[in-house]
C-alpha cells in the first residue's frame, strides 16, 4: 500500500526533461496547426481583409468566393475522382504485392533470402533515374494509361522492409500449429498472420495512400489532361489564378489569388489530414514494432 501511494505520489513529478519533451511536442504541434490555420482564414476571408494585411488565424469578413472559383473549373470532380481511383487501387495493389513479397523474405529457411533482401536495400538507394524510367514506362505502351501510375510504384522498398520486420517478430509457433491443423501458407498468410499484422498494415497502407494521394510529377510526365489528379489540376489552377491575379492590375485581383491558393492547400491537403487520426493507434503501433526487429 505504501509503495503504491509513493508510485502515486510520482505520477505528478515533473522532471526537467519532461518539461523540454512537453515543450517540444507543444511547439511541432503550434508548427503544424498554425500554417494550417492561417491558410484556412486566408481561404475564407473577405479580399479587403487580406489586402490590408487583417487576416489572422481566423477568417474576417466571410467570403467562399476562392472555393466557389475552384469548384466552377471545369472537370474538377473529375480529377478527385481520378486521385481517388489512384489512391484506392494503388494502395491495394501495392499492400496486395507487398505483402506477398515481404511474408516469403521473412521466413528463416527461404533460399537466396540474402540476395533478395540485397537487392531491396540497393533499389532503395539507387535507381535507373529519370529518363531510363520514361523510356520503359513508353516502351511498355504504358503511357497515358492508369498503369504508368499504379504499377511503378507498386512496391516501396522502405515499407517492404517495414512487414519484413513485423513479420519476422510474430510467433514462429502460430504457424507451426497452424500447419499441424492442416493449413497450407496461404491460408496460415491471409486467415492468421494478416489479422494478427493489422498495425504493421494501417501503417503501410496509409503511407501508399500519402504517396499516391499527393503524387503529380509522374502523372504530369505520363497522362493526359483528361486524367490528371487533383494534385496536378490544383497545381494548375494556383498557376492560373497568379497570371490572373497579376494581369488584372490591381492589389483585389492579387488578394483574391491569394485566397484561391489558400483554397487550393485546403481542398488538396483536407482529406489526407482527416485519415491520419482514424489511423493513429495502428500507425504508431506498426512503426514501432517495425522499425525495431530485424
Amino acid at each position: 500500500m505504501n509503495n503504491r501511494k509513493a508510485y502515486n505520489g510520482m505520477r505528478y513529478r515533473f522532471s526537467f526533461f519532461d518539461i523540454l519533451v512537453y515543450g517540444g511536442m507543444v511547439l511541432s504541434l503550434l508548427v503544424c496547426i498554425v500554417p494550417f490555420l492561417y491558410m484556412f482564414a486566408l481561404s475564407l476571408s473577405d479580399v479587403k481583409e487580406i489586402l490590408n494585411n487583417r487576416v489572422g488565424l481566423w477568417p474576417r469578413g466571410f467570403n467562399p468566393a476562392a472555393y466557389q472559383t475552384i469548384f466552377k473549373y471545369p472537370n474538377f470532380f473529375k480529377a478527385y475522382g481520378n486521385t481517388l481511383f489512384y489512391t484506392i487501387c494503388g494502395t491495394l495493389i501495392a499492400m496486395t504485392l507487398t505483402v506477398l513479397f515481404g511474408y516469403p523474405l521473412a521466413k528463416p529457411l527461404l533460399r537466396g533470402k540474402k540476395f533478395f533482401l540485397m537487392m531491396v536495400v540497393f533499389s532503395m538507394f539507387f535507381s535507373g533515374g529519370l529518363i531510363p524510367t520514361y523510356l520503359l514506362i513508353v516502351n511498355l505502351h504504358l503511357n497515358n494509361t492508369p498503369l504508368a501510375i499504379l504499377l511503378p510504384f507498386a512496391i516501396s522498398p522502405f515499407n517492404l522492409i517495414i512487414l519484413i520486420s513485423f513479420f519476422k517478430g510474430l510467433p514462429r509457433e502460430i504457424e507451426e500449429a497452424a500447419m499441424i491443423d492442416g493449413l497450407g501458407q496461404y491460408a496460415i498468410l491471409f486467415r492468421i498472420i494478416l489479422p494478427l499484422s493489422t498495425a504493421a498494415l494501417a501503417t503501410v497502407g496509409l503511407y501508399y495512400a500519402v504517396f499516391f494521394w499527393n503524387d503529380w510529377f509522374n502523372a504530369l510526365i505520363y497522362l493526359k489532361s483528361s486524367q490528371y489528379p487533383v494534385m496536378l489540376f490544383l497545381r494548375n489552377i494556383v498557376n492560373g489564378t497568379m497570371m490572373i491575379g497579376e494581369g488584372a492590375g490591381s492589389a483585389e485581383g492579387n488578394s483574391l489569388g491569394i485566397a484561391i491558393k489558400a483554397a487550393v492547400i485546403m481542398v488538396s491537403t483536407l482529406p489526407i489530414i482527416i485519415l491520419y487520426p482514424l489511423l493513429q493507434r495502428f500507425f504508431i503501433t506498426g512503426l514501432t514494432v517495425g522499425g525495431v526487429k530485424g
